[in-house]
């Protein structure tokens, strides 16, 4: 499976992969998720908002045990973020085939549409919309940075934009949901476990920052006459990384559009956009602030107008202490045909669709050790032994949750 899928949307130059939403790299990692379903007789089901689910048993019957992740990535991404999930996934269901196991609920593996949120700015669309937690309006008003909006793409790629919207119906039928991910961080190599469950998500937004100045000649206009709105976003970056550090929280700029982006031309807009996450609501909001104060001091000073919008915000996410301790149970007992330990408990600043699902179902998430901790990188890496101690670890807990 993995070699199936590794060429899929992959760049030539950086090695990274670009499989963004609605793309023709999306489609061809869809193919290979129905490819995979059609293998193991599976019912595949695409629901109105581009999800895939593929089912062993009666879909309509509830209180169903669903696992798997997303096959979209982030620019230049990793191997890892997603994949490692859907492919653990229909690894476990054949490994579980393998034990002669007898499911006594309905079991479903997804892939979920657009996750990583790298074409239109917005992460998690897909269960996103399926749980209610974005509307069609807002979707429709989505746009890529080619100005191609959300109806445009879904529809050159042969999906219908005016369908899309919450899904509750198909959400109540799960009773669990546990996603495998690649862990993005070193808490497990740190403690030399294969394997670990998530406690939480931290809360986590991605606001945007408009610096917007005067354009002029950089060869004839004096220092003293200018109105440099990338000097003021500058700071701003020094000023995140400040207030950061202060509250052991994470703040980063990775993203900026310059206008008019020219090599000899002061820029008159500077578009920044910060991503931050802290482990508390509390911290996140005093290293939010902070950085906007600063923002709009030396905004200030230079004469530079500064506009500062939320984008988007997923408050902190306390996976389910029941289904999380069912899972710490479960791989406990397994763990006894080995050295007897039990899997870490570890919390994450990273989103992912189980955080966005737990409003609607009991949602748990699965850790498979990353020895380096780099994630969204083509640097992403899991050793084979870990992944397929990922995958055991994923068949424990859906035998333990859906067979007898």
């Amino acid at each position: 499976m993995w070699r199936e899928l590794a060429p899929l949307g992959r760049h030539p130059d950086s090695g990274g992969y670009r499989r963004y939403a609605w793309t023709s790299a999306d489609t061809d990692c869809r193919t290979w998720f129905r490819a995979q379903a059609e293998a193991r007789g599976l019912t595949l089901e695409t629901d109105r908002n581009g999800n895939q689910w593929a089912w062993l048993g009666d879909p309509l019957a509830g209180d169903a045990v669903v696992t798997g992740s997303h096959l979209d990535s982030v620019p230049d991404g990793g191997a890892f973020d997603g994949p490692l999930g859907v492919v653990s996934s229909f690894a476990a269901l054949d490994e579980l085939r393998g034990r002669g196991v007898e499911f006594t609920r309905p079991l479903a593996i997804t892939n979920f549409g657009d996750e990583e949120g790298a074409r239109f700015g917005l992460a998690c669309v897909g269960s996103r919309l399926a749980a209610g937690q974005l509307t069609a309006e807002a979707a429709h008003r989505l746009r890529d940075g080619d100005g191609v909006t959300l109806p445009q793409a879904m529809e050159a790629a042969g999906y219908d934009p005016d369908a899309i919207g919450p899904d509750p119906e198909r959400l109540a039928r799960i009773g669990a949901f546990v996603e495998l991910h690649v862990e993005q961080g070193r808490a497990l190599d740190l403690t030399g476990d294969p394997v670990g469950i998530a406690s939480a998500i931290w809360p986590h937004g991605r606001w945007r920052f408009d610096f917007r100045g005067e354009a002029n000649h950089a060869g004839t206009t004096r220092l003293a006459d200018r109105r440099d709105p990338m000097l003021t976003y500058a700071e701003t970056v020094l000023a995140a990384r400040r207030e950061a550090e202060l509250a052991g929280a994470l703040a980063t700029f990775g993203k900026i559009a310059v206008e008019p982006n020219g090599v000899n031309a002061i820029p008159s807009l500077v578009r920044g956009w910060l991503d931050s996450r802290a482990a508390d609501q509390d911290t996140l909001d005093t290293v939010v602030t902070g950085i906007e104060r600063a923002a709009r001091e030396h905004a200030e000073r230079a004469g530079i107008d500064l506009d500062v919008v939320r984008e988007s915000f997923t408050p902190v996410v306390e996976f389910q202490h029941a289904l999380r301790d069912e899972l710490g149970t479960i791989l406990k007992g397994a763990a006894t045909r080995g050295d007897g330990r039990a899997a870490p408990v570890l919390g994450t600043g990273a989103g992912h669709d189980a955080g966005i699902l737990s409003a609607s179902a009991p949602t748990a998430m699965l850790f498979v050790r990353n020895p380096t901790g780099i994630s969204h990188s083509p640097a992403e890496h899991a050793a084979e032994d870990d992944c397929v101690a990922g995958v055991i670890a994923l068949a424990d807990v859906l035998e333990g949750l859906a067979c007898r």
